[in-house]
């Protein structure tokens, strides 16, 4: 349904401006009436902004969404503005009005609306999925249920916050390998096709026998230099293969099952599992959601098959009358550690708090062991780099040392 932007007259004669959700112009501006306030112009809101260059696409927002931290931000505003005392619909308009992202302003307008027509807010939020996650209107709708909304938002934005954190540190720890990588590879591709061959054509055209390490890198300089195109098509016919065959049932299991067992990083997949159920789990106990809704949100947000099949048999065993961590400790991906405390949590009747120290504990050591792999991951490839030039140089100066021999 298009937002309309409009500006118009309140009952005291005063300036209004905002944005409506209407089917038409004329629908806006009857919709506006019947709210006690008199139009003045009415024109569809654009994410195109009045000094934008004249075109049909506007490319600088042909890509917009919405990133988490903006989600984040604007939930948390919601939840101090209602725990102010703020109505729903008020809360939604001071939004609204100081949201800079267009399409979030948009959707933002949306949900106000709906909620003006007697929807609750999970069920408005809902009507956005790209936006708001399974986890997000589950926790806003049991925040409505208990009556406690802003508190249910207040720990809704921390959560993302967290989660938002997490992965910005691992992005951020992998950056510098990855570009390590990129340049070291431009490096060896430009000495391989480009210097390589100016030098060892001397060598061909003095007909002498070469040592066997100048035979080799003769050999790939020349193959990498004819055969590059080759090499990346075949590069990039992997690639899509393997992501055509990670969309089937069987792929996806597949490299589920090979990141959480691969070496160093298979740990690390797993405890940012780990850290996902805690948390997540956590969370939705906490703002008041049942145990078996909750454990089926989190079997999504694991990101791993094999841990949510873990999660699929132990709601079985909990709808038979289990506890939880009974059908969790036969399974050997969750840690006897986080059984433990899942048990003392069930035990004590604080199975939330235990749960959110399981999220810090494994957000803990995954920064940990991303900050030492990192660490490790950097003189290796510099090590790498340093081998390669030196076969490269060696290759190079082995046969001049033999022809200066041979000269004496």
């Amino acid at each position: 349904m298009p937002v309309y932007e409009y500006t118009a007259l309140d009952g005291a004669g005063k300036n209004r401006n905002g944005i409506i959700d209407a089917d038409s112009a004329v629908a806006a501006r009857h919709k506006l009436r019947g709210s006690g306030i008199f139009p003045v112009e009415v024109k569809e809101a654009s994410a195109k902004p009045k000094d934008a260059p004249a075109g049909p696409i506007y490319l600088s927002t042909l890509f917009k969404r919405v990133k988490p931290g903006e989600l984040s931000v604007a939930t948390r505003q919601i939840s101090i503005l209602l725990g102010a005392g703020v109505t729903l619909v008020s809360t939604l308009e001071a939004l609204i009005s100081q949201t800079s992202n267009p399409v979030l302003k948009k959707i933002m307008a949306q949900v106000k609306e709906s909620v003006n027509e007697g929807n609750s807010l999970a069920s408005s939020l809902a009507q956005h999925p790209k936006v708001f996650s399974q986890i997000y209107i589950n926790m806003v709708r049991a925040g409505e249920a208990s009556g406690s909304l802003d508190l249910v938002l207040d720990r809704l934005a921390e959560y993302s916050e967290q989660q938002h954190t997490l992965r910005s540190r691992f992005k951020a720890a992998l950056a510098y390998p990855i570009f390590m990588f990129f340049v070291g590879s431009g490096i060896l591709f430009f000495l391989l096709t480009f210097v390589v061959p100016n030098i060892t054509k001397v060598f061909s055209d003095m007909h002498q026998t070469l040592p066997l390490p100048t035979i080799l890198l003769i050999g790939a300089s020349g193959f990498l230099k004819t055969f590059w195109w080759l090499i990346l098509a075949v590069l990039a016919g992997v690639l899509i293969l393997a992501r055509q065959f990670k969309k089937t049932p069987k792929g996806n299991y597949l490299w589920d099952d090979i990141k959480i067992r691969v070496p160093l990083f298979g740990m690390i997949n797993r405890k940012i599992a780990m850290a996902r159920f805690g948390r997540t789990l956590g969370s939705l106990l906490q703002s008041g959601v049942p145990l078996l809704s909750a454990l089926e949100i989190v079997r999504n947000i694991v990101n791993n098959a094999l841990i949510a099949d873990v999660i699929d048999k132990a709601m079985v065993e909990i709808e038979a009358g289990s506890s939880l961590a009974a059908p969790l400790a036969k399974n050997r991906w969750f840690p006897p550690i986080t059984v433990q405390m899942i048990t003392v949590g069930e035990q004590s009747g604080e199975l939330e708090k235990m749960l959110d120290k399981v999220g810090d504990i494994y957000e803990k050591e995954v920064e940990s062991q991303i900050m030492a792999m990192t660490s490790i991951l950097e003189p290796v490839m510099i090590l790498l780099m340093a081998v390669v030039v030196a076969f490269i140089v060696f290759s190079i100066l082995l046969p001049i040392f033999e022809m200066s021999q041979m000269v004496r």
